[in-house]
């Protein structure tokens, strides 16, 4: 029988040389001072810092003297911290990133945030009045076709005599219309449309748009058909974008429409009237498409460190496009002067630079793209790091390339699909000219589509690379701890 005050055990015990007892687990002290052990001790799971220690006994443990009070052993609650490695059933947003890594995007993206902002200013065409057309275009006015009919071409006034007509003349479309708004709202009106082969086809009922030049309404020189109203069927299309952005993407896709929107502001506030007003084209293309790349990536994705990378890689490659752009369009002597652009410059009445409009083009035109592929690639980097919080930034790169590997065949081949649809007449112009090929591709039109199309594919090639390097060495600076975020436990 022990002496008062002395160990009681119930268990099996390990006694290491000199009589010393080493054990692991909370121990429960009995009254008295004396210690009660009743077999191995069940230890829970820790968090954070603390190291799980599995069952057993592993080292020396300290017996209060006879007639002290114990130590209370600290309280381990594994239900209320969660366990940050672990896995559980929860997904959270992705943690903010770490104070260090801020303030390296901060100094990395803030100059180029006020420098796109004082170029915006500074290229701005303030008090200048805004550029008209020399040209008379007319005023807009809209009528409704009531009847059609095909016959010989008569001026106003005359009437055919007989039925014997010009087999070689070509006839006209006489058209019988009704105003519905303008000076000569809810009047009728006759015109005559030549028969051409692009001569749209106008048909009783169809709603049109016709051209006022400011002369007498009673007279219908004073009118010119020009073309259909498109508004109605356009806002339905619009409106069925918007609900299907919103069904799929929620509050993000409610974001990406007003990061659209805010889009289209830059461009009709901004790069428009800063082109008209004689600015260099490709000089507010660059600062235009830097404030809309900060809208919308920002807007849609959340002022993150991800994002900032992508940031960062999308103005990478916009200066690469520029460059590369303004090189081999002046190699090529590519003038920019195609069928639309000489319509602008007789318009204006004034000298534009038409090669810095192509340029403009190539740089706000591939900028869709390159939003895709470098938040694909920032993602994919900051996934890869939270899976395994180990890689160094050499390691995340390599990975995070061979996801891009694959990215850059679709994305390459979405912008050449773009281009080559939207050039598709002159595609088929250059096709029955009768030129051999090599002429055909060394046409201006064909040409400018070339190059618009590769020194935009090398920019979005060159994105992937440049885009994952830059978020590799961002996201291996963040502590590992600021990498995951809280998850629910797992279910024991």
């Amino acid at each position: 029988m022990p002496a008062e005050g002395g160990r009681t055990d119930t268990g099996p015990q390990r006694i290491p040389t000199g009589g010393k007892r080493t054990d692991t687990g909370a121990q429960r002290i009995p009254a008295g001072g004396g210690r009660s052990d009743t077999g191995p001790q069940r230890i829970p799971t820790g968090t954070g810092t603390q190291r799980a220690v599995r069952r057993g006994d592993n080292g020396p443990q300290r017996v209060p003297a006879a007639g002290t009070k114990p130590r209370a052993a600290k309280k381990l609650d594994t239900a209320a911290k969660p366990t940050e490695t672990g896995h559980g059933h929860g997904h959270g947003p992705a943690a903010p990133a770490s104070r260090r890594v801020r303030l390296l995007l901060i100094w990395l993206l803030a100059p180029l945030a006020l420098a796109t902002v004082a170029g915006m200013i500074v290229l701005y065409p303030w008090g200048k009045p805004s550029p008209t057309s020399v040209v008379p275009q007319g005023t807009p006015v809209h009528a409704d076709v009531t009847a059609t009919n095909t016959g010989p071409c008569l001026a106003q006034g005359q009437v055919q005599v007989g039925d014997q007509t010009d087999p070689n003349a070509k006839p006209c479309l006489t058209v019988e219309l009704t105003m519905t708004d303008g000076p000569a709202g809810g009047k009728p009106l006759r015109l005559t449309v030549p028969i051409e082969p692009s001569t749209p086809r106008f048909t009783a009922g169809d709603a049109v748009v016709v051209a006022y030049n400011g002369g007498n309404a009673a007279d219908p020189a004073s009118f010119q058909l020009v073309d259909f109203q498109r508004g109605t069927p356009l806002l339905v299309l619009a409106a069925l974008f918007a609900v299907a952005v919103l069904v799929l993407g929620r509050w993000q896709g409610l974001a990406a429409l007003v990061a659209l929107g805010l889009s289209f502001v830059v461009i009709a506030l901004f790069v428009l009237p800063a082109i008209l007003a004689g600015e260099n084209p490709l000089v507010v293309a660059i600062a235009g498409a830097g404030a809309i790349m900060f809208i919308a990536l920002y807007l849609t994705h959340g002022l993150s460190a991800r994002t900032s990378a992508a940031v960062l890689g999308t103005l990478v490659s916009l200066a690469l496009i520029g460059v590369l752009s303004a090189i081999f369009s002046a190699a090529s002597s590519l003038t920019g002067l195609d069928d639309s652009t000489s319509t602008l410059i007789g318009s204006l009445g004034h000298g534009i630079d038409a090669r810095g409009l192509l340029l403009a083009g190539v740089v706000i035109g591939a900028l869709g793209v390159l939003d895709d592929v470098t938040v694909t690639q920032t993602s994919a980097v900051w996934e890869l790091r939270r899976a395994n919080p180990d890689l160094t930034w050499q390691e995340l790169y390599r990975s995070g390339l061979r996801i891009g590997r694959d990215h850059v065949g679709s994305a390459v081949n979405t912008l050449v699909m773009a281009y080559a649809g939207a050039a598709l007449p002159v595609l088929l112009y250059s096709s029955i000219s009768g030129v051999g090929l090599g002429a055909l591709l060394g046409s201006e039109e064909i040409a400018q589509e070339i190059v618009r199309t590769l020194a935009g594919s090398v920019g979005i090639v060159a994105a992937v690379p440049v885009t994952t390097v830059l978020a590799a060495l961002i996201a291996s600076r963040e502590p590992a701890g600021s990498l995951t975020t809280k998850a629910v436990p797992a279910h024991p």
